[in-house]
């Protein structure tokens, strides 16, 4: 249910924002964590890029993005030339600890009028897909939206038919908003989108969650976790 109020006029509004805007725009500035750093996307990225998608030799992660899987590594050197000049989205290398480049993300149709913003243009090679380092990374995409940049609203939209995406981010605490049906074309194809999002009122609990979640005392010595996500429980 909306919340609400009643203006002069009897009339339901919406309740007023606190806060100033416009908010300032995410920067280039790394983010690091535990696991992984989040670098701004460069040509110096590529070849690490070619090698950590070599491990999906038959393309499979590619289908529900809109670019093809890097025939080489000149179409690698392309890709992250252009990427890597855009503001929106804003493209980000995910780093692993020994400096090996794992997959990339980005910050997209930011809007700092009103405190919006979406991670999308997630593409995790086999090196960290369901490992604490794909976690991590969105954690600290999260982090920089609303503790560093003060954003109210936080998006992830995905193809209506990706169901990985869609339990991605239903594990990481998003909430389904509803499908947005033959809202664009991909690849010559129908794309439904299906859009999430987490709120700043809801924030605080899922920092904690994640922060107890990535702890290094979650893992056993083989780095399995001890409690899942959804079991971790969110107070102090």
């Amino acid at each position: 249910m909306t919340q609400s109020t009643l203006n002069a006029l009897g009339q339901p509004v919406g309740l007023p924002v606190d806060g100033t805007f416009p908010r300032p725009r995410p920067s280039r500035c790394p983010m690091r964590g535990r696991r992984v750093t989040l670098e701004p996307l460069a040509a110096s990225h590529a070849a690490g890029l070619f090698e950590a998608f070599s491990h999906d030799p038959y393309g499979g992660d590619w289908t529900y993005l809109p670019i093809a899987p890097f025939t080489d590594l000149q179409a690698a050197e392309a890709w992250t030339a252009t990427a890597s000049a855009s503001e929106d989205p804003l493209f980000f290398a995910i780093v692993g600890g020994d400096g090996t480049v794992l997959g990339f993300c980005s910050y997209l149709r930011i809007d700092p009028a009103v405190g919006s913003i979406e991670v999308g243009f997630i593409h995790f090679s086999p090196l960290m897909q369901r490992r604490p380092e794909a976690t991590e990374a969105m954690f600290l995409m999260m982090s920089r939206a609303f503790d560093e940049l003060g954003y109210r609203r936080y998006e992830w939209k995905c193809d209506a038919l990706n169901a990985p995406s869609r339990r991605a981010a239903q594990r990481l605490g998003f909430t389904y908003e509803g499908t947005f049906r033959q809202a664009t074309i991909v690849k010559g194809r129908n794309r439904d989108t299906a859009w999430f999002s987490i709120l700043d009122n809801e924030w605080t609990a899922l920092r904690s969650r994640f922060e107890r979640w990535l702890d290094p005392s979650n893992f056993d010595e083989y780095g399995r976790q001890r409690q899942s996500l959804a079991e971790m429980p969110a107070g102090g």
